[in-house]
């Protein structure tokens, strides 16, 4: 499957122009962008990658506020995605230590499974950002559960 370089959409395979915004070079799913980066510097799947990395959500800001960024549906996506989930991520730590409090009460088991829980939270959080910051790499616009269509919406996909 290929992908529009301006906008991210999927377009067939051996297509030059994209249906959706009638422009771009595609791109295979596996490969990495060819050279004429952005004029920041930044590939698209570099600057997607960026997104939900450790410094993603500066990242998200600078790309949604810089000039050659802020036009690219691709990097648009990714960098509402990934302010959309950390809001997400945010609100479910708060929801864990809520119920926290509340397992706190029983004296060994609630600890017990209280620690089990944020051992789970953290790794599945873990998985799901090198996750997609593979999948950005590699120029794949995957929506997430609930935050994607946001994101989608956002960026005028």
């Amino acid at each position: 499957m290929a992908f529009c370089n301006m906008c991210g959409a999927q377009i067939a395979d051996g297509t030059t122009t994209c249906a959706a915004c009638a422009g771009g070079v595609a791109v295979s799913a596996g490969s990495v962008q060819p050279a004429q980066p952005a004029a920041g510097g930044l590939q698209d799947n570099i600057a997607g990658l960026l997104c939900y990395s450790p410094v993603g959500l500066i990242a998200d800001i600078v790309f949604l506020v810089a000039e050659p960024y802020n036009r690219n549906r691709f990097i648009r996506f990714h960098a509402f995605q990934s302010l959309f989930t950390a809001l997400a991520v945010f609100a479910l730590a708060i929801a864990i230590m809520i119920l926290g409090m509340v397992l706190a009460i029983i004296p060994v088991l609630g600890w017990i499974v209280l620690l089990l829980l944020w051992v789970a939270f953290a790794f599945g959080n873990l998985a799901l950002w090198i996750m997609m910051m593979i999948k950005a790499y590699q120029m794949q616009t995957t929506k997430l559960p609930f935050v994607g269509d946001l994101a989608a919406k956002q960026a005028g996909m």
